[in-house]
């Protein structure tokens, strides 16, 4: 019998010792003076450089800026005044949200924007010491579920380089998979946290819409989410925890309290009542996806939880309702552009941005009804159960620079997404962690928990069990 193909290597195979390290285990350390901020933040700066040159995850590294906000975090922590427990911590920023005294590019050649303030959620991580060590790639303005586009070129999986590493928070996820940061921030309009998360093996979660402030607003809408990417759950709660809050600047906000997402202990998989989702709205399973879903499932069974098969509430086209407003947005986002510019923009950002321009008035009404009723029946859905589980993604890492798996026949990213934005129209929070690396490539695969609106910490608390059910 011929021995078994030795698995590729982790991408943090070849990382420093301090790029391995969760913040859990950074703050313990700075806390006990063992590591400072300015050695992690040097350390995390070289592996961001040599990330860069592999994979293309960086739009630019702020050495200068990161080296002097560490020195300013390890004088707090020598004289036991840290700003929060993420003082000090590496962290990056997608290339869509705002970063005080920079340019947003949105991943376009277009014209970007000089950021007079923070967005609320970079001003609530700067508040508590973060140390931002750079932009991350996007796909231009953030319009599908890859990362690649005009102005940075194809960002690469770190597991195989001639893969994607889905999108679009595809540089945060690719960073975080290869530790140049512990922790990433992310958006997601339709799994653009969760999908690079599932195919990059890290922890992504998309919030409960409105918990994570957001400023400007997106002309996605309310299918916008902002979330943390991070290498294990613990790090996604207290990322989570800091950027949560009120802030007057973001109306879509509900002004009502969420209920606390402060970090929980895992959840006790006994008896946790599990609605199984196994079939998206349309297309299908790659089949190694399948298999791996019922090995996890599987696995939850054998740790005593309770599984019950779901199917989502009826809509005749839910693809077709997500483009309505995903398309719609891509219209008025390159409403606001120069005339001239827009021959330079990616043609399928210019395609669905046709398709959403002829949407009338009135169907954009129509839209926002039929979601209206989606989403609170599935609000309804998830008010039976602890959580519901599914596939990350329906499909596996394909070809860099493609927008759909060669061969497969599909024209659009959203068509083997279906997984994800259904997520989003219902605004419910959603976390992806890694289930297992496929014996045959090395690759990951996602699992995907889905809560009520407004259950983070319990979302986040089931995740943290079956990390750990796979860690045991």
């Amino acid at each position: 019998m011929a021995p078994e193909k030795p698995l590729p290597p982790e991408p943090l195979a070849d990382a420093d010792d301090l790029c391995r390290l969760t913040a859990t285990a950074l703050i313990q350390r700075y806390a006990r003076g063992e590591t400072s901020p300015l050695e992690v933040a040097r350390a995390s700066l070289a592996r961001a450089e040599a990330v860069q040159t592999r994979f293309n995850a960086f739009v630019r590294i702020e050495v200068e800026a990161a080296l002097a906000a560490a020195t300013l975090s390890e004088h707090r922590w020598r004289t036991g005044k840290p700003l929060s427990p993420l003082d000090g911590i590496p962290t990056t920023i997608k290339d869509i949200v705002w970063v005080r005294g920079g340019e947003a590019r949105f991943g376009s050649r277009a014209p970007g924007t000089h950021c007079t303030e923070d967005a609320p959620s970079v001003a609530l991580l700067r508040d508590a010491g973060a140390v931002f060590l750079g932009i991350t790639t996007t796909p231009e303005f953030g319009w599908k579920a890859l990362t690649d586009g005009p102005l940075t070129g194809i960002t690469r999986n770190p597991w195989n380089a001639e893969l994607t590493p889905g999108g679009s928070s595809g540089g945060a996820a690719v960073a975080a998979a290869t530790g140049a940061g512990a922790l990433h921030l992310g958006t997601d309009g339709g799994g653009s946290i969760r999908v690079p998360a599932a195919f990059t093996g890290i922890v992504g979660h998309k919030p409960t819409f409105g918990r994570v402030p957001a400023f400007p607003a997106s002309a996605f809408g309310t299918v916008a989410h902002i979330g943390p990417m991070t290498r294990t759950v613990a790090d996604a709660q207290i990322m989570l925890q800091v950027m949560s809050g009120r802030d007057m600047r973001d109306w879509h906000q509900n002004p009502l309290a969420f209920t606390p997402a402060d970090a929980a202990p895992p959840a006790r998989l006994k008896g946790l009542r599990l609605g199984i989702w196994d079939r998206p709205p349309g297309g299908h399973v790659d089949p190694a996806i399948a298999a791996a879903f019922a090995r996890a499932l599987q696995r939850l069974e054998d740790a005593g939880a309770v599984l019950e098969p779901v199917t989502l509430p009826h809509d005749e086209d839910l693809l077709g309702l997500f483009h309505a407003h995903w398309f719609s947005g891509a219209a008025a986002r390159l409403a606001m552009l120069p005339r001239e510019a827009l021959p330079e923009v990616d043609p399928g950002l210019r395609d669905i941005a046709a398709q959403g321009e002829a949407l009338s008035a009135v169907d954009l009404i129509r839209a926002q009804i039929r979601r209206a009723v989606f989403g609170a029946a599935f609000d309804r859905l998830l008010a039976g159960y602890d959580a519901i589980v599914s596939p990350a993604c329906a499909v596996l890492p394909f070809a860099a620079g493609a927008e759909v798996p060669p061969g497969s026949g599909l024209t659009r990213w959203t068509e083997w997404a279906g997984f994800s934005y259904p997520v989003n129209l219902a605004q419910a929070p959603a976390a992806v962690i890694r289930s297992e690396r496929l014996p045959d490539s090395g690759l990951p695969v996602g699992l995907q928990i889905i809560g009520p609106r407004g259950e983070d910490g319990g979302v986040l608390a089931v995740a943290a069990a079956l990390e750990a059910l796979y860690a045991a």
